[in-house]
């Protein structure tokens, strides 16, 4: 038997607060990216904020929408290693994409590369994060919907990776920020119209369980901690606070060779 799926259990609550926490995840590993072109002795430290920021905002915007997932006449839990796993390839796919720009720079080649790997990957969370689920069913998946959710999550991923290199001005970034987390939710809500439930037995239950709620919770309170501290840094960070964020000024990966930055200013400052 076929159930029936939604993904609005509780109305506009999870896909709204989904999709600022994607933003919030672009807007900071974009602010990082640019420090990392502004400050070369920490270029690494930087990029490293930035790839946890952005696969944090990802992973949590993913399992806030999955609050509102339900199936009528069945419980849904989640298998809480396949979960953090999840968590784990959303950090490292998108940190081999931001080092890669970072250092190589943002020639179309170099992008269309790191924006396939990311994107992959990024699918790869989203549908390992499925996997996780448990419930009195089989998950089922169209494949042609698949197949467009993982086309959108790899040029979603290539455009903020252009966005992370090529966009330094604070106004630019923040609506270059809002328009990835469209990108990436439409993505993930690409993905769950995919899916459908095949009933192997029946449940009183026909919504998620306050234990379910708790767990997701317990979950997404690591990486909004994370996202919380990686806010503080960049905002305190001594160019924002001097008012001096906005940088007009190429990117080094435009104005030298990939990969040499020896001749390139550096500036000190006390901290990122």
């Amino acid at each position: 038997m076929t159930a029936t799926v939604s993904n609005f259990y509780y109305g506009a609550v999870t896909p709204v607060s989904a999709y600022l926490m994607a933003c919030l995840g672009a807007a900071l590993g974009l602010r990082c990216t640019t420090r990392s072109l502004r400050r070369p002795h920490r270029r690494a430290a930087w990029l490293a904020l930035g790839a946890v920021a952005i696969g944090c905002g990802i992973w949590t915007m993913h399992f806030i929408a999955m609050i509102g997932f339900s199936v009528q006449g069945a419980l849904v839990g989640y298998d809480t290693t396949k979960t953090l796993l999840s968590l784990a390839v959303a950090i490292v796919v998108v940190a081999l994409g931001v080092f890669l720009v970072g250092y190589r720079g943002g020639s179309p080649a170099n992008l269309a590369v790191a924006g396939t790997v990311t994107g992959l990957g990024v699918a790869a969370m989203h549908y390992l994060g499925m996997g996780a689920i448990h419930t009195n069913g089989t998950l089922h998946y169209d494949t042609v919907t698949v197949g467009l959710s993982v086309a959108i999550a790899i040029a979603a991923a290539t455009a903020a990776l252009w966005a992370a290199v090529s966009i330094h001005k604070l106004w630019s970034s923040l609506g270059a920020a809002l328009v990835m987390g469209v990108a990436v939710t439409g993505m993930h809500y690409t993905g769950m119209a995919a899916v459908s439930v095949h009933l192997t037995g029946t449940s009183a239950v026909a919504q998620s369980s306050t234990s379910l709620l708790s767990f997701l919770l317990v979950m997404l309170a690591g990486p909004l901690a994370v996202l919380l501290i990686a806010a503080v840094i960049v905002m305190f960070d001594p160019d924002m606070m001097l008012g001096n964020d906005d940088w007009e000024q190429p990117a080094p990966a435009d104005r030298y060779p990939a990969g040499d930055y020896s001749a390139q200013p550096s500036q000190q400052y006390g901290s990122w």
